[in-house]
């Protein structure tokens, strides 16, 4: 069942790469090993338009990585949640997003949005006017 959340703009490190399952995968595995998970939040934008995939934290002090800073946009979404257990879950996040998107008319010059709440959990966001 999806419902509407208002976000504000989020400070970022981020890494961009093919929205393309493999180049997902690597990147991924690259980020996490960076950064590291405990204290983050992990999201991910998907840009339709220009066939990106962006993994991203939020911006903490100290962060000194080599990473491009960006914004994870704020704003109104419809959002669902999706759970179960790696890899079926992540094999379901694609048909989540376009059922999503399906479900009303959307903001497509913003971000599709995935936050990762757990590995067991993710959160996919629409954007709407």
């Amino acid at each position: 069942m999806a419902d509407l959340i208002t976000r504000d703009d989020v400070e970022v490190l981020q890494h961009t790469v093919a929205d393309e399952l493999t180049a997902m995968a690597e990147a991924w595995n690259w980020f996490e090993n960076l950064v590291g998970l405990k204290g983050r939040k992990m999201f991910a934008r998907i840009d339709e338009t220009a066939g990106t995939y962006t993994i991203c934290t939020p911006r903490k002090p100290g962060d000194s990585y080599d990473l491009t800073i960006g914004t994870l946009p704020g704003g109104k979404y419809r959002r669902t949640v999706l759970e179960g257990e790696p890899p079926e879950l992540y094999g379901r996040i694609g048909p989540a997003m376009e059922e999503l998107k399906a479900q009303a008319p959307w903001d497509s010059s913003r971000p599709l949005v995935e936050f990762y709440r757990r590995h067991t959990v993710v959160e996919l966001w629409v954007p709407v006017t």
